[in-house]
């Protein structure tokens, strides 16, 4: 009987049926390398793992309502199985045409950029426009599909369904409305991009990681990890960006240190300079053709308040080359003998 049952299915087959088996079980096997190919150098591999696993499945749903269909409804009840491979084959295409579309859009309108040698696409507000329209445009169509697949076929009744969706998204647009809106006025204004250096009000330093449609993640470099904050609030925040530096001498950095009134000026800027100078042999990345100043901050009633200020160009390592330089200083002042501690009070005359 299982026999006869798949004969009849193999006799019944016609040249589109072998070329939808076909295409599906191609796609199944070579689902890995097609979507590497199409994916974006920042794609995470968990992320490609689950479009790898999601393009198999429907893969494998398809083919496994399609053989359901012929070997058990082979004559009259295949309505309903048919209905079912029909929105998955919507949804199936929908995904796909998205997801090819969003690759076109990010490799023709966003902006390349060399990161650890290789070659990304940072999201700009063209492709982040471009793509909420394509995904706009793509799930009317699917659900306008969908509506006449289920039977609503009447202008009331698919009106109706398109309709309720409408007014759940008018009813929940206070939670996701603000956060498109700033995350394409972050993008709008060129301010951040993927891998920039950024500081925050809150004290949070880190790397742009990813401009996403709801939230923004940040890769904090102090402690690696990262940091997801929505665009929402990440627009109300003073956002240092570290990396857009407006001179070409580099980013001016200034260290900080109280020293005693008791100690001589010409020996504090001999200490700091030896220190520079000591950093530069340590090739701690520091500008060398720009010298260093050394200010008077504030005169406090304590201590005097100095400032050293130095330029950097690889912002990367703005914490190393602190804790470095602060490391080289401390030693050097111990030859110079330099007090760094804050007196407790100012001497009285």
């Amino acid at each position: 009987m299982r026999w006869s049952l798949i004969e009849n299915f193999i006799d019944s087959l016609t040249l589109l049926d072998y070329s939808v088996i076909a295409v599906n079980a191609l796609l199944i096997l070579f689902a890995h390398p097609i979507l590497n190919r199409l994916s974006s150098n920042t794609a995470t591999q968990k992320s490609h793992n689950l479009r790898v696993n999601l393009l198999r499945g429907l893969n494998f749903i398809i083919l496994f309502v399609y053989g359901y269909v012929y070997l058990y409804k082979p004559a009259g009840g295949a309505s309903g199985g048919i209905k079912i491979l029909a929105i998955l084959s919507v949804l199936y295409l929908s995904n796909v045409v998205n997801f090819i579309l969003q690759t076109i859009i990010h490799k023709q309108y966003g902006k390349a950029r060399e990161l650890a040698d290789r070659t990304i696409y940072v999201e700009t507000y063209q492709t982040r426009l471009l793509s909420i329209l394509s995904v706009v445009f793509i799930s009317i169509i699917a659900i306008v599909s969908i509506v006449h697949l289920l039977g609503f076929n009447s202008l009331l009744e698919a009106g109706g369904v398109i309709g309720f969706i409408g007014v759940f998204l008018g009813l929940t647009q206070s939670s996701w409305a603000p956060d498109i809106i700033s995350g394409l006025i972050i993008l709008n204004s060129d301010m951040l991009e993927e891998g920039d250096i950024i500081e925050t009000d809150g004290g949070i330093l880190g790397r742009v990681y990813k401009t996403r449609l709801f939230h923004t993640e940040i890769l904090n470099i102090s402690n690696n990890h990262r940091i997801m904050i929505r665009n929402s609030h990440l627009r109300d925040k003073t956002i240092h960006n570290l990396s857009k530096f407006a001179s070409a001498k580099g980013l001016r950095e200034c260290l900080t240190f109280n020293i005693g009134y008791d100690t001589n000026e010409t020996k504090i800027k001999d200490m700091f300079e030896d220190a520079f100078q000591r950093a530069l042999d340590a090739n701690i990345p520091m500008e060398s053709n720009t010298h260093i100043e050394i200010k008077v901050i504030e005169t406090g009633d304590h201590a005097v308040t100095w400032g050293v200020l130095y330029h950097i160009k690889n912002v990367d390592k703005i914490l190393s080359i602190r804790r470095d330089f602060r490391e080289l200083i401390l030693k050097t002042s111990r030859k110079y003998s330099v007090d760094l501690a804050t007196p407790i009070t100012h001497l009285a005359r």
